[in-house]
């Protein structure tokens, strides 16, 4: 081979290695736009963590929080493909999965995030000892959009209540509105759900600190025989300031779904790296320790729902068969 032609060789392998390198960083630097819910909610939160942890335990990933009106506009997002992964309450994703008022999803889970015990806080020196107490009443349902709404309206018709008829049912523009309105005397009691959960820490670190209601064993009976997808679910004693005692309550799973394309691998590095630093999330964050890949397994609606580029990877440690 003469020398023009060596050199032509070379120019291919350099220009074919080059190539081969941008590939790379092309299928590995990649982008998740993450949806979230409304300012002063529980979801922000969360996901702000979620990404933080990831990113520092995978540089070629770059998970970006995108606040969003929660998980009614999550779900259209995800199957829009404007997101990549979001946040979505369990009873909204229940329904969407099932095809209730609409028709169902064909979106994936990524991992359960946290499970959500339902109830009311009250000021400490509210007369309001029960749900009951609290009919006819202004009572802040949580953020338009978020699915606190959804989990109350099936929590409340389980005992026999209506939402929008037996109380003077508040929406919120932004999540972190109902303290406040529950301090001032515009709303009796602010609906909401979890450990950790932004809107009862505000109130119960308040001055005049707070009281929890929830739904008693023979009520918490009726609503599961009537909703049989809502889980018995207890929020720890010592969960918020002066809570001396468990809450029984009931609610669901919290998950990180993601849009119904996107790729095996993707989804599995997210899941790898996840679940390799669940102790680092789980101290950044209380709730967060919930997340773990056998919850996950347990909560999911059915196993086919999760992503298979996840269940890949709980093959591989012996999560999934």
């Amino acid at each position: 081979m003469n020398i023009a032609g060596i050199v032509g060789v070379a120019v291919l392998l350099l220009s074919g290695s080059a190539a081969a390198q941008d590939g790379a960083r092309a299928i590995h630097n990649t982008t998740i736009s993450l949806g979230t819910a409304t300012p002063g909610g529980g979801f922000p939160v969360y996901g702000n963590a979620f990404a933080e942890v990831i990113n520092a335990a995978d540089p070629t990933l770059s998970i970006e929080p995108r606040n969003t009106k929660g998980s009614s506009e999550n779900i259209p997002l995800l199957e829009a493909g404007s997101l990549d992964i979001a946040l979505v309450a369990g009873e909204p994703t229940y329904e969407a999965f099932m095809g209730i008022g609409r028709p169902a999803i064909r979106l994936k889970i990524l991992t359960a995030m946290y499970s959500s015990p339902g109830m009311f806080v009250v000021r400490a020196d509210s007369p309001y000892q029960i749900i009951r107490d609290l009919a006819g009443k202004p009572v802040a349902f949580g953020a338009r959009g978020s699915g606190l709404p959804i989990l109350s309206r099936y929590m409340l018709d389980g005992i026999g209540l209506k939402q929008d008829e037996d109380f003077q049912s508040i929406y919120l523009d932004r999540a972190g509105d109902g303290p406040a309105m529950v301090l001032d005397g515009r709303a009796a009691a602010l609906w909401g759900a979890g450990i950790g959960w932004p809107g009862f820490k505000a109130l119960a670190t308040s001055p005049g600190g707070a009281r929890f209601i929830a739904p008693d064993a023979e009520q918490i009976a009726l609503i599961r025989a009537k909703h049989t997808f809502l889980k018995p679910l207890t929020v720890p004693a010592n969960s918020y300031p002066n809570q001396p005692a468990p809450i029984a309550s009931v609610g669901s799973w919290s998950f990180v779904l993601t849009r119904e394309n996107l790729p095996d691998e993707v989804a599995y590095r997210l899941a790898k790296s996840l679940h390799g630093v669940e102790a680092a999330l789980c101290r950044k964050l209380p709730q967060a320790c919930e997340t773990t890949a056998a919850n996950t397994m347990a909560a999911a609606i059915k196993p086919e729902l999760i992503h298979p580029g996840v269940m890949k990877y709980f093959r591989e440690i012996g999560v999934a068969k």
